[in-house]
């Protein structure tokens, strides 16, 4: 994994850093595994704008990933690792045994030729996905289920990763990419390695046009906004704004939203960093 830092040849490849790709094997997506993917521009079904900052973007397809990992104890060889417009992390080609093709989010290290599999028998190696149960202590995994059959859903952007603390009776102890540390039940499925693209954090837009491409429009800071469009808004001169908060009022940095009686709150054993 590596960035580039481009020439400035023009104003806006002045501060540009990119990908360097140099992980990836392939150009060409797999075309049974694309779907179609319409944009919303933050509209509801009435038509009406229920997000702001968003429309407009590269037409993109999406690519249909396996994220419960439910092809157990069959052997799937890495074809390719390949961008996703869609998401932070790359994307490997799995092949199997039977010639299904499935992609999965890659981890850090994945090679083409290299062997994985699911399931309880498979070995804690990378790219490999397990249960809890099944994964030693001090591991470090991502693509961590929830509820056992639902995919995964935590630890699944660029560079992320989770690992396994402890395990006791039907729950396993996983401090998460947040720092939280949390119970999950320990037939839930994880798999080994950290996500790739861990270099996306160092990435450099370099132009506001390269924002438009990705889909997001402009957004006006609030403190200079008007009092009636923002509670940061108006003062005279250029005033700090007050104590940070949204559109509706709600503080920002620091204030806890989570609702105390929330049942799943017993499963946190400690809260992320403040």
């Amino acid at each position: 994994m590596s960035v580039r830092k481009l020439k400035p040849i023009t104003p806006g490849q002045r501060f540009r850093v990119v990908n360097g790709f140099d992980a990836l094997t392939a150009d060409k997506p797999e075309k049974s595994l694309l779907a179609p993917l319409k944009k919303s521009g933050g509209r509801n079904s009435q038509g009406k704008m229920t997000m702001r900052h968003r429309g407009g973007g590269h037409k993109r397809r999406y690519r249909i990933i396996d994220f419960k990992r439910d092809k157990q104890d069959v052997s799937a060889t890495v074809k390719s690792i390949q961008y996703d417009p869609n998401r932070t992390a790359f994307i490997a080609l799995l092949e199997y045994t039977d010639g299904e093709k499935r992609y999965v989010i890659a981890q850090n290290g994945l090679q083409v030729g290299q062997q994985v599999s699911a399931g309880e028998s498979a070995a804690p190696e990378i790219g490999n996905a397990l249960p809890l149960s099944a994964i030693p202590l001090g591991t470090i995994i991502s693509c961590i289920e929830l509820r056992p059959g639902q995919g995964a859903i935590m630890a699944r952007s660029a560079g992320t990763f989770a690992q396994l603390m402890a395990k006791e009776g039907k729950f396993a102890t996983v401090k998460m990419p947040s720092g939280e540390t949390r119970l999950i039940l320990s037939a839930c499925l994880a798999t080994i390695g950290a996500v790739s693209n861990s270099d996306h954090q160092l990435l450099v837009s370099g132009k506001a046009g390269r924002s438009r491409w990705l889909g997001r429009r402009p957004r006006t800071r609030p403190v200079a906004m008007n009092p009636v469009d923002h509670p940061m808004g108006g003062g005279e001169g250029r005033a700090s704004g007050g104590h940070p908060r949204s559109r509706n009022g709600i503080p920002a940095k620091g204030y806890r939203t989570r609702v105390r009686t929330k049942k799943t709150n017993r499963y946190i054993l400690e809260r992320r960093k403040k």
